[in-house]
């Protein structure tokens, strides 16, 4: 390379360099305060608060859209936000999909609480009749059994060039016979020696790059007993991807075969008041990467966990919910989760441990770091050896205080909490443990 040219490169870095010096120092913390914003073309950041916006309704009789299935609810959603966002409100019954509810940015959808039930078709597992490469746009299987055009579908098969599964979301689109076309692209291989499959199961209300959304007072139904399951890293009765400011209050979400809630690389996700109960995973599950999460008011009942904090969750809240007889685990937090508070819980009946600090740091120092626990119970957890606070791996600078831990039962072989040989830097003050046959145990 010419020194010319490195000096070109040289001026042309220094000077990105200074203008985000310049943006930093001199940007819009000190302009002016908007005080009567006005609808100006382009402006997203300041919108006026308008007296009214669009309400659509949708029932099963007299309503502005008359349906009982995700077309009829698919169009009140995106009628609205085509004018710029609004609301759909749902009349009571039951809605049956056959596809994921697709949810636009802006908007609100609002139920008419325990009378509005959104749930779904029994799945149903498909094989390939021929391979499809990742650049297809198609699928071809043995026999289309009950699909249809417009059926939400999940494609999985094994990676024949890497360990691990293949899992993608798509829509049939358009069909002849036995050959379906897909709403999007493969873009990885679909080949028979990887045993790939098409599965009729999806998630209930599911969004990608999109914010600003509210849903309240209704029930999400995954009709478990009839459906494969979906991971939560794919799926749950809602999964939001890369999504900021969703707000859901006073849903019931159940019996998924897979999560209640899942949100993953979604930023301000408030679940205020919910109840998620007999999923088959997780109960609320902040996904990998999501900053800000706030769980308040909601009862995490016989999941298999209640609430998990997945990889690198970070300034979290999760205050004054209730997590009983889950499965496995009441709260479970690990990799990276750092910097969140859990704060006026109760944790009652957990199947295993009532607060695990997991060990699954994989990095330098990913390991669940500077949390606080405070002013929470945990009641009777595990079996004969159960476990209330279990602390694994590196875990350090944890504040665990006034919270009550009890065990109602016999002491058996029963440890309040456990801190494992590599955690540093516990704080433990003013606990109140009733009922162990050890209160603190410091592994060597």
């Amino acid at each position: 390379m010419s020194p010319v040219c490195s000096r070109r490169r040289f001026l042309a870095a220094s000077a990105l360099v200074s203008a985000a010096g310049f943006w930093s120092r001199r940007g819009l913390a000190e302009l002016p305060a908007v005080a009567n914003p006005r609808a100006t073309d382009g402006d997203e950041r300041h919108e006026p608060d308008w007296d009214e916006r669009l309400t659509l309704t949708v029932g099963q009789n007299e309503a502005d859209i008359v349906g009982k299935d995700d077309k009829a609810l698919q169009a009140a959603v995106d009628y609205v936000a085509r004018m710029g966002g609004g609301t759909v409100q749902i009349r009571p019954g039951t809605y049956t999909l056959r596809n994921s509810i697709y949810l636009p940015s802006k908007i609100r959808i609002m139920g008419s609480g325990a009378e509005t039930i959104i749930t779904k078709i029994a799945s149903e597992a498909l094989e390939f009749a021929d391979d499809s490469d990742w650049y297809d746009q198609e699928i071809t299987l043995k026999n289309a059994g009950g699909l249809r055009v417009g059926d939400g579908v999940t494609l999985q098969a094994k990676d024949t060039s890497r360990t691990g599964e293949l899992v993608i979301k798509r829509t049939l689109v358009a069909r002849s016979g036995n050959r379906f076309k897909l709403s999007d692209g493969l873009r990885q291989n679909l080949w028979i020696e990887g045993a790939p499959s098409c599965t009729s199961v999806f998630p209930l209300f599911t969004s990608e790059y999109t914010s600003d959304v509210v849903i309240e007072n209704l029930v999400l139904d995954g009709n478990r007993a009839n459906n494969a399951h979906l991971d939560g890293n794919y799926g749950g009765n809602i999964f939001l991807q890369d999504c900021n400011r969703y707000a859901f209050r006073n849903v019931e979400s159940r019996n998924n075969n897979g999560d209640g809630f899942s949100f993953q690389i979604c930023h301000d996700v408030r679940v205020e008041d919910c109840w998620s109960h007999d999923n088959a995973d997780l109960g609320v599950h902040p996904g990998s990467g999501s900053q800000r999460p706030l769980i308040t008011g909601c009862k995490l009942e016989r999941n298999g966990i209640g609430l998990f904090w997945c990889w690198g969750v970070k300034y979290g809240l999760a205050e004054n919910n209730r997590m009983i007889d889950n499965r496995d685990y009441g709260i479970s937090i690990g990799h990276n989760d750092t910097d969140n508070v859990m704060r006026g819980n109760e944790i009652s009946g957990s199947g295993k441990v009532g607060l695990l600090f997991r060990d699954d740091g994989r990095g330098l120092d990913f390991w669940a770091n500077r949390n606080t626990f405070e002013n929470n119970r945990i009641i009777d957890s595990g079996d004969d050896n159960g476990v209330a606070i279990d602390i694994q791996g590196q875990t350090k600078d944890l504040k665990i205080a006034n919270n009550e831990l009890r065990e109602t039962r016999r002491p058996m072989n029963r440890t309040a909490i456990r801190i494992g040989p590599a955690a540093q830097r516990v704080e433990l003050s003013d606990n109140r443990i009733e009922g162990f046959a050890q209160s603190v145990v410091r592994q060597q």
